[in-house]
């Protein structure tokens, strides 16, 4: 069986060129795309939980340690990005670098990151506005607001906002994208209203002990709020929308990264100073922290630039997720059928309708805690695996046109592997057994049906069936 036959870049370039979606995205919109995907959860969920159960004060650390992780992969994904402008994003680059069977694993692992992280959102959302209606005096019943693990039924609200952005979506990126910029400007605005309002109020015994749980508490914190940071691959899936993919996607790639590492280890370091890390461990630390301090109108503020920030990150991880399955599904390793375009949107619509059936269900009804930690060992062992094939592309097809050439390739990608790698390591091992078993399901799906219908497998068919028989 030939598993690691790649697929040419020339034939993925003239896929993209044909695709029928409208090329409307400039850099600077992918900058936004990548800030609205990045700045929202990380910022307004997880600081809070990964400093209260890992990391404590020391969570601005577990930050540097993810956002270092985060900035050599995404050296090699900006790379790539300039060679094959395709959706995609890691599977793409697997495919042609490492060959089809990788490439699958890799799209299998991207759909579970982009669905479980997208759930994980939409819990957070429903978190933020159920606070915010109460600090308005409207009660929500329990049971519709939080899953069963959690003493509930069904999280409503969850459910709620995920089918309305998938509709938003279905209708046109161009209009996705003006609801993203309006929406990445007011949580921006929450942000810096978070930080002049709690800024001043910073006691610095609030950060002592500064690692209660240890290096082994900060690993471990790195590995979960990685989750924050894995927004920049949405910006990879959008090359088949862009106006100068093997230009503006480099920049939107990097520039986003960089904003956003920034804000997080700031917000981080100002969180755990006015409030004792201990009373983080709930699902609008930020909003919760301005009322620890008295500023309640400010929370109501943030807490409604929260809500802004986590829509926006929705909105961008449903579309990536619309992407990952069009681009899987073009090449045969998902069923055709799915991957049309709609006539008058121009959008991938049937996958971006069952993304956001699987999403609901899982927000609805799944806790996020074990959302987020099966998000991060996706999104790391695709990472790993794209910067191991831009190092073997350097290799086998050096002359290939980079517009983007990551610096210092042998050292960046090396460190993208041992980083990504050592935050899996630091992951539990009740998620290494759900990520093994999710490859397994992966490979009997590749094994019983990719292989054959992928365009290269009726390639092979093809040529095996017209070649004269020798024995």
């Amino acid at each position: 069986m030939n598993l690691f036959r790649t697929k040419s870049i020339e034939q993925m370039r003239n896929m993209a060129a044909s695709s029928g979606m409208v090329k409307s995205l400039n850099a600077f919109d992918l900058i936004l795309l990548g800030i609205g995907c990045i700045i929202g959860t990380g910022i307004f969920v997880l600081t809070g939980v990964a400093a209260a159960k890992y990391a404590g004060p020391a969570v601005t650390i577990s930050f540097v340690i993810s956002g270092s992780a985060c900035a050599f992969a995404a050296l090699a994904y900006a790379e790539f990005a300039s060679i094959v402008p395709s959706s995609g994003s890691a599977y793409t680059y697997t495919y042609a670098s490492l060959g089809e069977f990788i490439a699958f694993l890799v799209g299998w692992n991207l759909i579970l990151e982009y669905t479980v992280t997208a759930s994980a959102v939409a819990s957070g959302w429903s978190g933020y506005v159920t606070g915010l209606l109460q600090s308005a005096g409207i009660e929500i019943s329990q049971a519709l607001t939080r899953v069963p693990a959690d003493g509930g039924i069904i999280n409503l609200p969850a459910i709620f906002i995920t089918l309305l952005l998938s509709f938003f979506l279905i209708h046109g990126t161009q209009g996705s994208t003006k609801l993203n910029r309006i929406l990445v400007f007011v949580k921006l605005a929450a942000v810096f209203i978070f930080l002049l309002l709690a800024g001043p109020h910073v006691n610095t015994a609030n950060w002592e002990p500064f690692m209660p749980f240890g290096f082994s508490g900060v690993a471990g914190g790195a590995a979960i709020v990685f989750f924050a940071y894995i927004g920049f691959d949405a910006v990879a899936t959008s090359a088949e929308e862009c106006k100068n993919p093997s230009h503006d996607l480099p920049i939107g790639i990097i520039g986003s990264l960089i904003v956003c590492t920034i804000l997080y280890i700031v917000v981080a370091a100002v969180l755990t100073g006015i409030v004792p890390y201990t009373e983080l461990n709930n699902p609008e630390p930020v909003a919760f922290a301005l009322r620890y301090i008295g500023y309640n109108m400010g929370s109501a503020l943030v807490g409604v630039g929260a809500i802004a920030g986590i829509t926006t990150v929705l909105l961008v991880l449903l579309y990536g997720q619309a992407r990952i399955f069009f681009a899987m599904s073009r090449d045969g390793m998902v069923p055709a059928k799915i991957c049309k375009i709609h006539q008058r949107y121009r959008t991938p619509y049937i996958v971006t309708i069952l993304g956001a059936i699987f999403v609901s269900a899982i927000s609805g009804f799944a806790p996020i805690g074990l959302i987020a930690e099966m998000a991060n060992i996706g999104t790391l062992s695709a990472f790993l695996v794209a910067a191991i094939g831009v190092l073997v592309l350097r290799v086998t097809k050096p002359d290939l046109p980079r517009t983007f050439c990551c610096p210092f390739v042998w050292v960046i990608a090396p460190l993208a592997v041992f980083s990504c790698g050592y935050l899996m390591c630091n992951l539990p091992w009740e998620t290494w057994v759900r990520f093994i078993v999710w490859c397994a399901i992966g490979c009997a799906i590749y094994f019983g049906y990719s292989y054959q219908h992928s365009i290269l497998g009726k390639k092979d068919a093809l040529e095996n069936k017209v070649q004269p028989n020798t024995d």
